[in-house]
């Protein structure tokens, strides 16, 4: 199957280019903005209309800031001090979500400390969207034909440009649907069962690190690294320990919350 003649720009108008990859963060903010009213309304936190867009732009700013540092630490730290010009230059690409995910974090920190609210509690309602925004990326990352899988003789697999003439795993839709709705129905099933704060953050951090481990079997590690001990990729590396302690904090925190607290929220 050869790859669809996409063009990862959508609209031109004179020299200003609106590309699809930056169409998705639009639409994944969007969706968490909405999202999170909805939960704030549901479980009566005191956080208004202004409050829900001032926390959505602090942790969009942790995700990009943070996804680009990350990037540049984990995945190609040497480029970037023989190159410390192209630091900034995010529209040539290079965005890691496990630095993304800790800039969210520090971000929703500092805003709930300066709101006074209780971070577990925010931190629920704000990674209850993370899914969907992982899913538009994913989706993006596949118009633009990057992060393309390993080769294949699957009557599914895609000819990418730049990935030679032998078909790959679309492994951008593989993590596009798992990172996405299957993460999302599992964690939303425990925000509806009203779990001790924090037992939503703690299974996205568990979810995630499963799926991404796994479909990392089906994705070209990145050129620059390779294989870390001759099997495992980067992404691997950094997504099973949050595997191993999201699903280790889940239990502890279920266990260690009495069944008639479970569920309680502040005001």
């Amino acid at each position: 199957m050869t790859f669809p003649a996409i063009d990862p720009v959508f609209l031109r108008i004179g020299p200003l280019e609106m590309r699809w990859y930056g169409l998705m963060y639009i639409l994944a903010f969007t969706a968490a903005y909405f999202i999170i009213g909805y939960a704030v309304k549901n479980r009566n936190i005191s956080l208004s209309k202004d409050g829900v867009t001032d926390l959505v732009f602090a942790v969009a700013v942790g995700i990009i800031v943070g996804g680009r540092l990350g990037y540049i630490l984990f995945y190609n730290l040497g480029y970037y001090l023989a190159n410390p010009l192209k630091l900034l230059a995010v529209w040539e690409g290079g965005m890691s979500f496990h630095g993304g995910f800790a800039g969210a974090v520090i971000s929703g920190i500092l805003f709930c400390r300066k709101r006074k609210l209780n971070f577990l509690e925010i931190a629920d309602i704000g990674f209850l969207t993370a899914p969907i925004g992982l899913m538009f990326g994913r989706i993006g990352n596949f118009i633009n034909g990057e992060l393309y899988g390993r080769v294949t003789d699957m009557h599914w697999g895609i000819v990418f440009p730049g990935g030679g003439n032998l078909p790959r795993h679309p492994s951008q839709l593989y993590e596009s649907f798992l990172e996405g709705p299957a993460t999302f129905l599992l964690i939303w099933l425990i925000w509806r069962g009203k779990r001790p704060a924090g037992s939503v953050l703690c299974g996205f951090i568990a979810c995630y690190g499963m799926f991404r481990t796994i479909v990392e079997f089906y994705r070209e590690p990145d050129q620059q690294i390779g294989y870390i001990a001759g099997i495992f990729s980067m992404g691997q590396m950094l997504s099973l320990p949050m595997f191993i302690a999201g699903t280790a904090m889940f239990i502890h925190l279920n266990r260690k919350t009495p069944p008639s607290l479970k569920g309680a929220t502040s005001t």
